[in-house]
């Protein structure tokens, strides 16, 4: 009669030492199969792999990784700024890519730029000893991604740089690729182009803008303080923001929205208002099904898949045993015309 598993609720963990009795061998042998070590013939291997499924028992992954030599557990933590984002489920999805070549698992999580909330995902990780850190920092945690590397942590941080010493990041040149879009609207007759940014404590929104007054001043384009709007954050303020603008006295005729849920606020107010046709738009960040509208929106397109490949294989170097100074690798963008970026100006009809 074969005994019942012992992993049900109330009962004690099944241990080696159970798998070891009821196959007849050894805990050495038990721990080679279970591990997946070499040494042991297929027969025994197929006793200990019976018993371990008759018995119930669950490696603790955690306790093997104290006990092996290099401690690793073989896990990554990734904290982004909001999972749902198009840009940081692709982020996401290429570290995931990335790991899994090398066996690794990946566990993360969401800010939504809150510090306390990217202050206690760094300490839950490292509390649970993954092996390294990808992060999108708010910027007001860098003592904590700082302490994390201290304690034997390597981190990378991506889309935004950090004050944390000797860690690695991977940017992309915001500036350069707004400036070439306020380019293209000047040379479609725009001359009063308006600007839409995130949060300005965020960096990568703060270089978007600073890109934007330079592709003006290049241009010799007028700055219009009215038709710039900072803090714009989330699609429903955009569309908000955007309304305001298109009511001035004097309103846009072109567009600059610097994140890609700012740009999907835009849209709906320009549809809502049927001023798609009329008004041009440029999105920083590519959106699932842009190209489908009418006209498809033109987008300044950063690479999140690049991205996140060059941030896991920056930490995976270092986990290899990687020295030297801290590396800043800067990724290029590029512009994609659908149609709403091309829309012309007064000056160019």
């Amino acid at each position: 009669m074969s005994p019942e598993p012992a992993n049900d609720a109330g009962r004690r963990s099944v241990t080696m030492r159970d798998v070891a009795t009821m196959a007849g061998v050894g805990i050495a042998t038990v721990s080679r199969v279970v591990n997946g070590k070499p040494g042991v013939t297929p027969d025994l291997a197929e006793k200990v792999t019976r018993a371990a499924e008759l018995l119930g028992y669950r490696q603790d992954l955690t306790a093997s990784s104290l006990r092996r030599a290099d401690r690793r557990t073989h896990t990554l933590g990734l904290i982004l700024e909001d999972a749902a984002n198009p840009f940081s489920a692709a982020l996401h999805r290429a570290v995931v890519d990335t790991a899994a070549e090398r066996g690794v698992l990946v566990l993360a999580g969401s800010t939504d730029e809150d510090p306390v909330r990217e202050r206690g995902l760094v300490k839950t990780f490292t509390a649970r000893r993954v092996d390294g850190l990808v992060v999108v920092p708010t910027g007001l945690t860098d003592t904590d991604l700082d302490a994390a590397r201290h304690g034997g942590t390597p981190v990378v941080c991506v889309d935004r740089p950090t004050t944390a010493r000797q860690t690695d990041t991977v940017t992309v040149d915001n500036r350069a690729g707004v400036r070439a879009a306020v380019r293209r609207l000047y040379a479609a007759g725009h001359r009063r182009i308006a600007f839409l940014g995130d949060l300005p404590a965020i960096w990568t929104a703060e270089e978007r803008h600073a890109g934007f007054v330079e592709g003006l001043a290049e241009t010799g384009c007028v700055l219009h303080p009215s038709l710039v709007r900072r803090g714009v954050h989330g699609a429903g303020a955009a569309q908000r923001a955007t309304r305001e603008l298109l009511a001035l006295a004097q309103p846009p005729t072109a567009l600059v929205s610097a994140q890609n849920l700012v740009t999907v606020g835009v849209r709906k107010a320009l549809q809502e208002l049927r001023l798609q046709h009329r008004v041009a738009l440029v999105g920083f960040d590519d959106l699932p099904f842009a190209d489908l509208l009418e006209p498809g929106i033109s987008v300044i397109v950063q690479d999140p898949v690049a991205i996140g490949r060059e941030a896991a294989a920056l930490l995976f170097d270092r986990l290899g045993g990687e020295g030297g100074p801290a590396r800043h690798r800067v990724l290029t963008t590029r512009y994609l015309a659908r149609g709403s970026g091309e829309l012309p100006g007064p000056e160019g009809r």
